[in-house]
């Protein structure tokens, strides 16, 4: 990775680096322990330190445009990504319910079905005669019988119980 020294050595650093080398072997030549130089050692930067405590920033009648661009623009993205994802999670929960309806729909029908038996077995000809001989129910007389016979009128039924009491 290049440093800002490395950059400016590469435009402006090259007679440097011919005149650092013949220092070099003049250096060599007096003491054979030398080792060469650091990259950029002839570099000094001097950093003064800078007190902006008394500084007041000016205000810029353009930032807050733009500050409430960047949130009208972030909110209406928002509001286009959920609006992208919400017919697909409208369908994934309509796929559950579909799902619990289908189950919901088989317990039911089993449900039915063992009703359905059962109402069987309880309307039976052979139950029905036995619950007749224990609570004692007999056929009634034939002159008991009364037979209900339509009405000009239009309706089915008469009362002719209360007829033959008279």
């Amino acid at each position: 990775m290049a440093s800002l020294a490395t950059v400016f050595h590469r435009f402006v650093g090259s007679k440097a680096y011919a005149e650092a080398g013949t220092r070099v072997a003049a250096r060599r030549e007096h003491d054979p322990y030398v080792l060469r130089a650091i990259p950029n050692e002839d570099i000094y930067f001097f950093v003064k330190d800078i007190n902006n405590s008394r500084v007041v920033r000016e205000a810029d009648p353009q930032a807050r445009g733009a500050c409430w661009k960047l949130i009208a623009a972030a909110g209406l993205g928002v509001l286009l990504f959920i609006g992208v994802l919400l017919p697909s999670a409208y369908g994934l929960m309509a796929g559950y319910q579909i799902q619990n309806l289908k189950q919901e729909q088989q317990r039911l029908m089993t449900e039915r079905a063992a009703l359905e038996v059962e109402e069987a077995r309880l309307l039976s000809p052979q139950r029905l005669e036995e619950l007749a001989r224990m609570q004692s129910f007999v056929d009634p007389a034939p002159q008991r019988i009364v037979y209900l016979e339509g009405d000009k009128s239009g309706s089915l039924a008469m009362n002719k119980t209360a007829a033959n009491r008279q």
